[in-house]
């Protein structure tokens, strides 16, 4: 068995490849999540605002996006915008993107839901100071928002690295395709190459993102009893 593992995971440039491949996920995941965050701050107070049009807009783009499988959100951009127009996008691009897309709607939702739960009398203290919508809206709402969001962004995050193996079907080398082509050569020498390969990538999500999860419900309980 101990020679079915080595040939599996550690035979050749397997392992070195594995890791080139969780780290190109992490990376997605990284830069999806900082999007998300810059730009589902402000979209998220743009969804509280007393705007109508703009609370319809981002409230029809949260459900569209919610709605919209993630991978058929990949092929769209990838295989059919790539291929009827003039534009060229990368897998990489395309998966950051994709993922972004869906990162901005959820973190607005989260940011939407926190700022409204600030009782209105802090919005009106500050205009009784004097101070303009956006200074009461980053100097007195999202500093109180932010700790009922960080469970919820934590989340997110746990969320986006899980389901970061998707941009394997639009062709993206990323840790679980590696998997597939270790398997696909190491599985016809021995059957159980398979089991060792993905039981190996089962065990890498779960070192990454079961602690972020127990982070996530340490701050939420926190927070809740505070």
């Amino acid at each position: 068995m101990l020679d079915s593992v080595h040939n599996a995971l550690f035979a050749g440039e397997n392992f070195r490849r594995l890791m080139e491949g969780l780290g190109l996920t992490l990376w997605i995941s990284f830069l999806s999540v900082v999007l998300s965050i810059a730009l589902g701050i402000p979209a998220g107070l743009l969804m509280s605002s007393k705007n109508k049009f703009l609370r319809g807009f981002f409230r029809l783009y949260l459900e569209f996006i919610r709605v919209m499988p993630i991978l058929v959100l990949l092929f769209f951009f990838y295989y059919t915008l790539s291929r009827y127009s003039a534009i060229n996008l990368s897998p990489f691009f395309v998966s950051v993107m994709v993922f972004t897309m869906w990162g901005v709607a959820e973190m607005a939702d989260l940011v939407r839901a926190a700022v409204t739960s600030i009782p209105a009398h802090q919005r009106e203290s500050g205009r009784a100071l004097g101070l303009s919508e956006l200074q009461i809206n980053f100097l007195i709402i999202l500093p109180q928002a932010i700790r009922r969001l960080l469970p919820g962004v934590i989340n997110l995050t746990t969320r986006m690295i899980k389901t970061t193996p998707f941009v394997f079907f639009i062709n993206m080398v990323d840790l679980f395709k590696v998997g597939q082509q270790i398997v696909e050569v190491s599985g016809m020498r021995d059957r159980m190459a398979s089991v060792w390969v993905y039981g190996f990538i089962f065990i890498l999500f779960f070192v990454i993102c079961y602690p972020i999860s127990l982070f996530s419900r340490y701050l939420e309980n926190k927070y809740q009893s505070a």
